[in-house]
């Protein structure tokens, strides 16, 4: 028998909490120069509650084929992924519409 989600009581195989819970999210993503003009992405505003920041945070480093961290309910990425990170967010199931981009560098 399979488990049933506690939030909607369909089967763990049916559950929509998660894609529910990404187009609800407003996510930001900041390009930040850091010590000696490095740059990071930094994306923040994920639900650590609803959505794996650590499983997201492996697949963006995987396809963006850099470095990163999550932590504090953010998600560093190194070098200016702007772009190439809306894109695959919006890949993942996530609402274009709530993602704004940041450019902090100027």
């Amino acid at each position: 028998m399979s488990e049933i989600c506690s939030k909607c009581g369909l089967p763990q195989e049916l559950c929509v909490c998660e894609s529910i819970a990404k187009e609800e999210q407003k996510i930001e993503i900041k390009l930040v120069k850091r010590r000696f003009g490095k740059l990071i992405t930094v994306i923040s505003g994920i639900d650590d509650k609803t959505i794996n920041i650590k499983e997201l945070s492996k697949k963006l480093k995987s396809k963006l084929a850099c470095g990163g961290t999550s932590k504090d309910k953010v998600i560093e990425l190194q070098g200016d992924h702007l772009e190439k990170a809306k894109k695959y967010i919006i890949e993942e199931g996530f609402s274009s519409s709530s993602i704004t981009l940041v450019n902090e560098t100027r």
